[in-house]
């Protein structure tokens, strides 16, 4: 099957999940730079959110140019990564504006673990569907970092629950892991 519409179908899904994220922020009361005090938690937490939304779509569309069909498997497997995505709005809110606490930091850590899940299934579907000598299978190898991303996610987890500070950084360190766009898969393509 031609990759087209599971690739306009996923950039659709992740413009709605930015606007829901944008559409929960609220506008402070008052009119003095104090008054933004009370919505740093939550803007802060947008950020992040927003990061993360945009690390994924441009490594699934780095991902998705170096493949060049794809299958039901493959299909079903985007819709998992969507779905994890599609619960970042949500978390990011819960998170935000509970000034951060142990919970929510936790759930906010366990769906980007299942995001990360999702997005690593989905990695390796596409591998074997175009084969181990394929551009994309040199380009990801191993997956090292994706594979380390998931172990920080679940240190995070555990750790909100004894200071969610802690947790917070783990997910800004894996953010900055994958904010340059995979430049293996770049290097192997323009090969």
């Amino acid at each position: 099957m031609d990759k087209g519409r599971l690739e306009a179908f996923s950039d659709g899904v992740i413009a709605v999940i930015i606007t829901i994220m944008v559409l929960e922020l609220k506008v402070p009361r008052g009119s003095d730079l104090g008054a933004l005090r009370q919505v740093i938690p939550t803007l802060l937490s947008y950020v992040l959110s927003f990061v993360y939304v945009g690390i994924y779509w441009n490594n699934h569309h780095h991902m998705m140019h170096a493949a060049h069909t794809v299958n039901g498997a493959i299909l079903w497997a985007n819709l998992h990564l969507l779905f994890w995505l599609s619960l970042v709005p949500f978390a990011t809110d819960w998170m935000g504006g509970n000034h951060f606490a142990g919970v929510p930091v936790a759930v906010y850590g366990s769906i980007m673990l299942m995001a990360g899940v999702a997005y690593f299934v989905l990695s390796r579907l596409l591998i074997s569907h175009h084969g181990k000598d394929s551009a994309l299978a040199v380009a990801l190898g191993k997956d090292y970092k994706g594979i380390a991303s998931l172990m920080l996610y679940i240190v995070a987890i555990v750790l909100s629950f004894k200071d969610s500070r802690i947790s917070i950084w783990i997910y800004v360190l894996v953010a900055l892991m994958w904010f340059i766009p995979d430049r293996r898969i770049e290097k192997v393509i323009a090969k």
